[in-house]
């Protein structure tokens, strides 16, 4: 039996197979709230075959956010348009879906990436003051954050929890904590954007603190049954930045509070890093921190070919494999993963008569006739 289709569990959470599709900024909301193209591009990846369907990094504040036009989940609002798509997707689809909590740091108040990505000054119509755990810019010339105080650090850690709980009211399956890419929580981590001189910065304890308070926080304001895991980036690949020791010593420290599992992303902290890009390339990462700590690990990163997919689960670099730009080239990538190994898919019904000749056992459950 192919390891890429063998089922999975997180916590309570039934997982069909080992794929997952990653969390995938659209730049797309209104005011936060999901809109027409969140009904589309998500019911699309929802049809997928793959087992669990992360929604994007949203913001849990509208500070929070990485542009104007990111998702957000801090109001009444913003949970009204998201259920309007999760009650689709739940309709036609057995697949699981998760959420991506996060807070931007001093990377918000940006264009989207199609208009250049560069800082929105404070001042602008549409820009605003970002937040970090220093003063210190994300890029020479840029505006420099606010460092958080006391009072700056309870605010972001409760709205985490708010976002948490409206999450649970949506009815999603599981919680995924942003603290990689060099947003807020992986500033906290990182001694190149962590300069504080109090009992959140300077030591590896230290710096692990709020991302750990955060993690707390939300583990504890949400059922038991539901699993919590975080996403990290492994390597700052900038000499004297994160790295996967403290990444390690981290993800030991989140075992201990119950974390479920750890997606093992790298970079984006510094316009320094030098990243060596190449197929898999962050699997060894994911493949140390399942053989150090012992728990579940997700690799992503360009995973582009079943045989490669099937490879880093049958050879234990990973638990499961997290898509995102080649399930967007191809919406169908597990159903064709299935075909080349041997295994079986979940499709939708009315998909069912698009299996090719010969391969009448693809998909799970399919009886088709024709009148």
């Amino acid at each position: 039996m192919s390891a890429l289709f063998e089922p999975m569990r997180l916590r309570a959470l039934d997982l069909s197979n080992r794929i997952f599709i990653a969390p995938m900024c659209q730049y797309s909301a209104e005011d936060g709230s999901a809109t027409d193209w969140h009904m589309i591009h998500l019911g699309q990846l929802a049809l997928s075959g793959a087992a669990l369907l992360i929604i994007e990094a949203t913001a849990v504040s509208p500070e929070a956010r990485i542009t104007p036009t990111d998702l957000g989940l801090w109001s009444d609002e913003n949970e009204a348009a998201l259920a309007r798509v999760l009650t689709a997707i739940r309709r036609y689809s057995p697949i699981k879906v998760a959420i991506q909590l996060a807070h931007a740091g001093r990377k918000a108040s940006s264009r989207a990436p199609w208009e250049g990505g560069a800082q929105i000054a404070p001042e602008a119509a549409d820009g605003w003051d970002t937040e970090a755990p220093s003063a210190v810019p994300h890029a020479e010339g840029e505006v420099a954050p606010h460092a958080l105080d006391a009072s700056g650090l309870d605010r972001v850690r409760d709205a985490f929890v708010a976002t948490a709980r409206r999450s649970v009211r949506l009815g999603l399956d599981g919680v995924e904590i942003h603290a990689a890419h060099g947003y807020l929580l992986h500033e906290f981590l990182s001694p190149m954007a962590n300069k504080r001189t109090d009992s959140y910065g300077g030591s590896l304890e230290n710096r692990m603190r709020f991302p750990l308070e955060v993690f707390e926080a939300v583990r504890a304001a949400i059922p038991d049954q539901i699993p919590v895991w975080v996403r990290i980036s492994a390597s700052d690949w900038v000499e004297s930045g994160w790295d996967i020791e403290q990444s390690v010593a981290f993800s030991q420290a989140l075992k201990a509070r119950g974390c479920d599992a750890i997606h093992v992303s790298s970079g984006g902290v510094s316009p320094l890093q030098a990243i060596k890009i190449g197929a898999g390339y962050q699997v060894p990462f994911a493949g140390r921190i399942k053989a150090d700590v012992g728990l579940p690990t997700i690799a992503v990163g360009l995973i582009t070919e079943p045989h490669q997919a099937e490879d880093i689960v049958a050879q234990g670099q990973a638990d499961a494999v997290a898509l995102a730009r080649a399930v967007l080239y191809d919406p169908r990538w597990p159903w064709h993963a299935a075909a080349a190994l041997g295994a079986r898919v979940d499709a939708p019904k009315q998909y069912w008569r698009s299996q090719p000749h010969g391969m009448n056992d693809l998909f799970k459950n399919a009886a088709v006739g024709q009148r």
